[in-house]
């Protein structure tokens, strides 16, 4: 067992740690070279807590285990509604702007149920992880050219780059002090080999434990891989919720889940093709599907999610953990 856990807590430790510094890095380097607060918040910081999925994924996906791959992408996906947003809800009820429900809201449901629906119909090809990608910049950019009118509502994103920043002032912009380049270009490439370590050790835990534990990679890819990967998400948003910031947890997790089917998602694809596991196409993008349904349903009336409506989304979670296991 200890052969095991070390690996898999030892990736998941790396995966954040170097997810941290890559951002921090990234952040200063592009500070540097003149690039605008608001297009690095929108992109590096933004996604900055997604590097862990991102990695995971892919190195799953070249190790030849899909079920890992795209469970931690659709399992991510339903920790986040369920678990982080039920969690953050029951701390304090989540406020929601109305212009993150349409626009955000909107691409969220339209890039699950495609992603859903893909699923069933073909293998996810590099075509479609190309397109994936491309609908990724055409959102972020989008965002980006809202988010710089005067009078627009805060979106998405930038509610997720600013959950971010209050948990981890030094990923700010206004932060980045002036410093010769080398030293945060160094900082953001030892985050990267850290991130890409941790994932491999990650991975290679997590095989392990599936073949220990006499249950599917894809209940492990499922359930360990995507909570612990989520870890980044999860911090930022209970941080929010117990600063009564709610609307930064909202964004936090509708930008996180975009960015992992749009994002982790295409890229898994581009780099290495494979079919979804049936298991994961016939049932657990249903439920992600139907999930994401609910959450924006519920955020959709008063526009808030109460500490019931919380209670409720963590006993979901409870009752999908529990149905996978005996799997």
């Amino acid at each position: 067992m200890f052969d095991i856990w070390l690996p898999l807590l030892g990736g998941l430790l790396l995966l954040v740690l170097g997810g941290e510094f890559l951002v921090r890095g990234a952040v200063r380097v592009a500070e540097r070279f003149g690039v605008s607060p608001l297009v690095i918040g929108l992109t590096l910081v933004g996604f900055g807590t997604s590097a862990p999925e991102l990695v995971t994924s892919v190195r799953a996906a070249l190790a030849g285990a899909p079920g890992i791959a795209y469970g931690n992408i659709t399992g991510s996906n339903i920790a986040n509604i369920l678990l982080i947003a039920g969690l953050s809800a029951l701390i304090a009820p989540i406020a929601v702007q109305s212009a993150a429900l349409r626009r955000d809201g909107g691409v969220l449901l339209g890039a699950t149920a495609v992603f859903a629906l893909l699923a069933v119909a073909v293998p996810v090809t590099r075509t479609a992880g190309l397109a994936f990608v491309l609908a990724l910049a055409a959102y972020v950019w989008f965002a980006i050219r809202q988010e710089r009118t005067p009078a627009a509502e805060h979106g998405a994103l930038y509610e997720k780059a600013a959950a971010l920043e209050h948990v981890d002032p030094a990923v700010s912009p206004e932060a980045a002090a002036r410093l010769p380049v080398w030293r945060p270009l160094a900082t953001a490439l030892g985050g990267l080999a850290l991130v890409i370590g941790g994932g491999g050790l990650l991975v290679d835990g997590a095989v392990e434990l599936a073949r220990l534990m006499q249950v599917s990679e894809t209940v492990i890819g499922l359930t360990v891989v995507a909570v612990g990967t989520s870890a980044p998400e999860l911090a930022t948003s209970v941080a929010a919720a117990l600063r009564r910031q709610g609307e930064m947890a909202f964004g936090n997790i509708i930008g996180s889940n975009i960015y992992n089917l749009l994002g982790i998602g295409g890229a898994t694809a581009l780099i290495a093709p494979s079919d979804v596991p049936q298991r994961i196409a016939a049932f657990d993008n249903p439920v992600m599907l139907a999930v994401t349904l609910v959450f924006l349903a519920l955020a959709w009336t008063g526009l808030r999610l109460s500490r019931r409506e919380g209670a409720v989304l963590l006993t979901g979670y409870g009752a999908y953990v529990w149905w996978l296991w005996p799997a």
